[in-house]
Order: structure tokens, then C-alpha cells, then sequence
């Protein structure tokens, strides 16, 4: 199993201070005019091992019960129950280490009596340890609220990708909804050309089947959608629709929302060329500008609908955009002058 984070900050935290620790026992020994340079290295290494020892045991018992972090008087009354076993262990632990030590090197290792040492290790252990599960607290703390973070993260991404496929499949419906009732109208008046709408219509369907499983899609990708949605909608007006692709080609790789170009150009059909008999230019337009991307939708004839609140499409446009990009996307309707509406939506683009 795998070492976490967390497990790796603790143990690099204890191995440093004990480092510091052995460091300090060393230059006080050569203040001292100590001989043999081995002796305070043996002496806090020895300590360093044994407290190592007991403390792994105490993380193995009380790990379980971490949960209890939330509480902290119950979470440190745990730790506290561990601290007899260091007054009992440390001592024959760390000392029996160095009696055995100095025995090799043909010497004694001298020290004060059993029972002063107890004692003393026991408080000089008592503070330590207690400084150290304050340390511990912290790291463990920190650790969950990290891990908290990241599970409200991962829920609110999981939350969004949810509406994001509600939204799009909100979208598709009503597009079909309206291609259909485009084909359910030539179907009185010329079947030919209602067969040809439905081929127009399965190669829509067929691209929308392509990025079924994404919420973007290069622009290249959407244009297709649209110039088939684009060459249905004429069938149904005949003569009562131009439209003018100007489309750079630096802008083709650039993402954008699956669906997000046919709701705009739904819209002029619905609000524009449907009113009116006369016929309707529309022009089309995509240019990348640095990090953005500009898709344009201007007619010729419309009028922008005051205090009117938007369709389907567009709104399910606006909170998709709002969902994938924030702020840094935006969709403006604005009268032109004399006439016509122009519908902007702004994406980023990324080199």
C-alpha cells in the first residue's frame, strides 16, 4: 500500500528533528572535549529508534480512530492513554540499546540509577510526546481539511458534469422537436424535397452522435451541425434565406460548446424569417482574436424583442457557457442599424 502524503510529511518532520536533535548532542559533546564522537550519536540514536518504535505502535492503535479529530478533547484523550507505555518502554527500549552498544566497544555506559532515569525519561518523554501530538493534530487536521476540500470539489464537478448533461439533453429534443415540424410541413407540399430534408436531418443526428459523449467540440466539428441544421431550415423557406459562411480558418481548432452555434441561427428563423415574407440575409462569422474566440450571427431584417425573456436555446446556451467557462465567455443580443439583430458569443481559445 502505498505511502500518503500525509505519512510522508509526519515521517520527514520526525527524521529532521531527531537529525537536529543528534546534531546538537554532538556539538555539545565537542564543547565538552568529548573523545569518542560515536557516543552522542549513540545516545539520541538510540532514543530516535526506541521513541520511533513506540510511536508507530500508538499510530497503529489510533489511526482507526482519527475521526475523532473533529473532537479534540476525545481524539487527545486517546493519545493520552499511549503515554504508560512510553514511562514503561523507552527506557529498557533506548538504554539496553546503549548498554549494548558501549559493551562491544569493551566499555560501561554509566548513567543514574534505574529509578532517577526512569523518572526522568518519563516527564522529559511526557513533554515531548505532548508537543508532538499537538504537532500531529495539526498534520492530521490539515490533512482532512484538504481531503474535505477535495471530496467538495470532486461532488460540486460531478454536480456540474450532472447539469451540464441535463442541459444538453434539454437542448437536443427541442432541436428535433423543430426539424420535425420543418418536415411535417413539406410533407404537404413537396415530398421530394421533405426526403431530402430527412437525409439533411440523419446527417445532423449522425455528427450530433459523434461528440454525444462531450460537452465541447472543435469548431470544425460544430459548423458541420450547423450547416446541416442550416440546409433543413432552407428547405422548409425555399428562397427566403441566404447565408454567408465567413469562417477563419485559425479559428476551426478552436473548442467550443456541442451545440452552441444552431441555437443562435434557430433563433433568427424563429423571430425573423418566420415573420417575414421578404427574404432574410444571414451572415455567419467565427475569427480567433489571441486567446478567443468570436462567433458571429448577424440578419438583416430582425428586431430585437424588448423586455422579452429568452427562448429555450438561448438560455440553455447562456448556463452552459456560465458553467464551462465563467466569466471568461459571454453571449450578447444587439440591435444593428437600420435593422437586423446580431447575436455574439465570445469563448476562450486556448494556443
Amino acid at each position: 500500500m502505498p505511502l500518503s502524503r500525509t505519512s510522508i510529511s509526519i515521517g520527514a518532520a520526525w527524521i529532521l528533528f531527531w537529525l537536529l536533535m543528534v546534531s546538537v548532542a554532538v556539538q555539545d559533546y565537542l564543547r565538552d572535549d568529548g573523545q569518542y564522537l560515536w557516543q552522542p550519536i549513540l545516545w539520541e540514536s538510540s532514543s530516535m529508534v526506541a521513541a520511533t518504535i513506540l510511536l508507530a505502535v500508538q499510530r497503529y492503535f489510533a489511526r482507526p480512530y482519527d475521526y475523532l479529530l473533529a473532537q479534540p478533547w476525545r481524539w487527545f484523550s486517546l493519545q493520552a492513554l499511549f503515554l504508560p507505555m512510553y514511562w514503561i518502554l523507552f527506557v529498557p527500549l533506548a538504554f539496553g540499546a546503549r548498554h549494548g552498544v558501549y559493551a562491544i566497544m569493551g566499555m560501561v555506559y554509566e548513567h543514574e540509577a534505574w529509578g532517577q532515569t526512569f523518572l526522568y525519561e518519563s516527564v522529559k518523554l511526557t513533554v515531548f510526546i505532548g508537543l508532538f501530538t499537538l504537532a500531529l493534530f495539526g498534520i492530521l487536521s490539515y490533512a482532512e481539511l484538504l481531503q474535505a476540500k477535495l471530496r467538495t470539489e470532486r461532488a460540486n464537478a460531478l454536480l456540474r458534469e450532472a447539469d451540464l448533461l441535463r442541459l444538453r439533453q434539454q437542448m437536443q429534443p427541442h432541436f428535433l422537436f423543430n426539424a420535425l415540424n420543418t418536415i411535417s410541413s413539406l410533407m404537404h407540399t413537396d415530398v421530394d424535397k421533405a426526403d431530402a430534408t430527412l437525409i439533411e436531418l440523419a446527417d445532423v443526428l449522425r455528427t450530433t452522435l459523434d461528440v454525444s459523449e462531450s460537452h465541447e467540440a472543435p469548431l470544425s466539428t460544430e459548423l458541420r451541425l450547423v450547416r446541416g441544421y442550416a440546409r433543413v431550415m432552407a428547405e422548409r423557406y425555399d428562397d427566403r434565406v441566404a447565408i454567408d459562411w465567413r469562417i477563419d480558418d485559425a479559428a476551426l481548432a478552436c473548442s467550443v460548446p456541442v451545440m452552441s452555434i444552431q441555437p443562435l441561427l434557430e433563433n433568427i428563423f424563429k423571430h425573423t424569417v418566420e415573420q417575414r415574407r421578404e427574404r432574410t440575409h444571414i451572415t455567419i462569422a467565427a475569427a480567433r482574436t489571441g486567446a478567443s474566440l468570436t462567433i458571429t450571427l448577424d440578419d438583416d431584417t430582425g428586431r430585437l424583442i424588448e423586455d422579452g425573456k429568452p427562448g429555450i436555446g438561448l438560455a440553455n446556451l447562456r448556463a452552459r457557457l456560465a458553467m464551462l467557462y465563467g466569466e471568461q465567455a459571454n453571449l450578447t443580443l444587439s440591435q444593428l442599424a437600420p435593422a437586423g439583430v446580431r447575436a455574439q458569443m465570445v469563448v476562450p481559445c486556448a494556443s
